[in-house]
């Protein structure tokens, strides 16, 4: 069966986001949503090489809503800087996360995360995986960013994959 379905979860959500996507929910669409589901998984399998182990999947349900009102609330932040603010009078800078996590895919979510949050872009990792470089559109207090990053999103991350 696992050579069928290497990534049983993925292929579901493969094939989930293929329905979506094409916006009506037909047998046609299932089926090929499917085949896409299992094909993909197939031919990517020999890059993961080992299956990410989810220590406390409702994390994973409060992770994402404190994602999805951030990103709520950035978008009135930052529209409120570009449309009230100079732009002389935003301090845009670069700050340096050091990073507890070490599992790729927590690395990978919460530089993702950091990225879909207005007002803040992953800019680069560190070659061994210990910081991330953010750049934020403004801030004033770079230590208060960092320890933000660190308590909303890298601590949910690590108990999520442990």
């Amino acid at each position: 069966m696992m050579k069928v379905l290497p990534h049983p979860v993925l292929t579901l959500v493969i094939a989930a986001v293929f329905v979506a996507l094409m916006n009506s929910v037909s047998l046609g669409n299932v089926l090929l949503g499917l085949v896409l589901g299992i094909v993909i998984p197939l031919f990517t399998s020999p890059y993961w090489p080992v299956r990410p182990t989810i220590r406390n999947p409702l994390m994973i349900v409060e992770y994402c809503a404190i994602v999805v009102w951030d990103i709520v609330v950035s978008n009135v932040q930052v529209a409120a800087w570009v449309l009230f603010r100079r732009s002389a009078s935003l301090q845009s800078q670069f700050i340096v996360v050091p990073l507890d996590i070490t599992s790729p895919e927590a690395i990978v979510l919460l530089a993702g995360t950091i990225t879909m949050t207005p007002g803040t872009v992953s800019a680069d990792l560190s070659a061994d995986g210990s910081a991330i470089l953010v750049h934020c559109l403004h801030t004033t207090d770079p230590a208060g960013a960092v320890a933000q990053i660190k308590t909303r999103y890298e601590r949910r991350l690590q108990e999520i994959f442990g």
